[in-house]
């Protein structure tokens, strides 16, 4: 089932999320926790009623973290730290492997378009082919960007393309355009000892990519979405200036709404909102701070109506232990924003904060990550990833108002020390949730409830969670 690499490929040591420490007091916590049933016990599955778990799917040649997933007809796809995993989901209860594509380099986060998929490189490498090692970015020839494979035959993917970019890809994101498809490139952490990584990297990649030549892949601008004097360039400044937030040294994550020629940038110490009618020289309309309680702004999300975004703030990079009474209700959480006004004088308006309302144990491994629209006419639904704190599905409507209406977790990995798991994505396709756990598998949910229900008769033939659709052209 391995494809595109010798199976003597490793990957790098340093992309593993970071495993933290917790004091014996903490440990003696969590035990007690366990014993009087106010979390799970170790590895113990609990879910709201609305929620069925149909089927999980471990680890199998590809022993990496999990990451982000993507879809396409019956087909998920799933990233992992060491390559990308395609599962036939035809039968949500027992999915199927199709194929397991060893190339390793972090975090491989996916997205696929037609007959492409594509596979960001955020580790530094010693080239750009699937048999690479890790190699300092200190050396001009390593290499950084993105993978292009070519999927025309499913069960033996094709790596056909790969594109640099500056300073690598975390993420990206798909801008379908035609007979063409352009990426947006996010990545961030310039230094001057990076040949390939210089500061100030205020801005993001585009690359353009020819559907039916995809091997003439390049980039084509650089736009700059942090203007500023000196040599860190503008966005957020971060620490002293502002403690505890990350200074804005690029983007983490961009969800685009096409049919909207919008997009919302999640940039580490800022969220922007920008114009991608020219996909090539994006405009940016408004630009906002939290330095109260965002410490690293991560994604966002569009509502259907695109007069919201919700924003994620991944307190702690994902490897802490943030979902607790100490840490409270507002920080490592996701912030919702209204979308007021028109054109060029649009403003992001904060309404409210939402985080999940199950204390986890401080060995969990536990803040916001990635999620979808669940699509219902005349709701704001959506499902969400919150590592060790599980899949929570929640309704912000009423921005200033958010609430949880489902959930599914487990319990922790360890009562003694902090273990890095959980669920990295949770995304609603096709009429049911689809989980990539970081150390678990691929895991499958279905949702039963009247207020999601009408979701279940919206019928995709793709979906890239960061190229959000308007659900409802897909109507029946």
């Amino acid at each position: 089932m391995l494809a595109a690499g010798p199976s003597a490929a490793t990957p790098d040591p340093g992309d593993a999320l970071t495993q933290g420490t917790v004091s014996a007091e903490q440990a003696a916590e969590a035990r007690a926790a366990i014993q009087s049933g106010d979390i799970p016990g170790v590895d113990e599955i609990v879910h709201s009623k609305n929620i069925e778990h149909l089927a999980n799917i471990p680890k199998d040649a590809l022993q990496g973290t999990n990451s982000d997933l993507a879809f396409q007809g019956k087909y998920a796809f799933a990233g992992n730290y060491d390559g990308f995993r395609i599962f036939d989901i035809s039968n949500p209860k027992a999915p199927k492997t199709v194929a397991q594509v060893l190339c390793p380099g972090s975090q491989n986060d996916i997205s696929v378009s037609g007959n492409l998929v594509f596979l960001s490189t955020d580790s530094s490498r010693s080239d750009n082919s699937c048999a690479s090692t890790s190699q300092p970015a200190s050396v001009k020839e390593s290499w950084e960007g993105m993978k292009i494979f070519d999927i025309s035959d499913i069960r033996n993917p094709k790596y056909v393309a790969a594109v640099e970019t500056a300073c690598g890809s975390h993420t990206h994101t798909l801008l379908p355009k035609g007979k063409n498809v352009y990426v947006y490139v996010s990545s961030y952490s310039p230094n001057a000892a990076f040949p390939d990584c210089q500061p100030p990297h205020d801005g993001i990649s585009v690359i353009k990519v020819p559907r039916k030549a995809p091997e003439k892949a390049a980039i084509v601008s650089f736009p700059v979405l942090f203007p500023g004097e000196g040599p860190d360039g503008g966005g957020n400044p971060g620490g002293p200036t502002n403690p505890g937030v990350s200074k804005t040294t690029g983007c983490h994550d961009i969800t685009v709404l096409p049919e909207k020629d919008l997009a919302a940038g999640a940039c580490m110490g800022d969220g922007i909102l920008f114009d991608i009618e020219d996909p090539e020289r994006p405009k940016v309309i408004d630009q906002v701070q939290d330095n109260v309680n965002f410490a690293f702004w991560h994604s966002a999300t569009f509502n259907q109506k695109a007069n919201k975004v919700v924003f994620t703030d991944e307190l702690g990079g994902g490897g802490g232990a943030t979902c607790n009474a100490v840490v409270g209700p507002n920080r490592g959480a996701d912030g919702i924003y209204d979308i007021v006004g028109k054109g060029d004088k649009r403003k992001l308006v904060f309404r409210s904060y939402f985080k999940i309302p199950r204390h986890q144990a401080d060995t969990e491994n536990c803040v916001a990550h990635n999620g979808s629209l669940i699509p219902v006419k005349g709701k704001d639904l959506m499902v969400q990833a919150w590592y060790q704190g599980g899949v929570s599905v929640w309704d912000f409507t009423d921005s200033a108002n958010p609430k949880e209406i489902g959930y599914f977790e487990r319990g922790p990995l360890s009562a003694t020390t902090i273990a890095t798991g959980g669920s990295w994505s949770a995304y609603y396709y096709n009429g049911y949730i689809y989980s990539n756990d970081i150390a678990k598998g691929f895991d499958v949910l279905k949702l039963s409830d009247r207020r999601t229900d009408p979701a279940k008769r919206i019928r995709m033939d793709e979906l890239n969670v960061q190229t959000q659709p308007d659900y409802f052209d897909f109507d029946d």
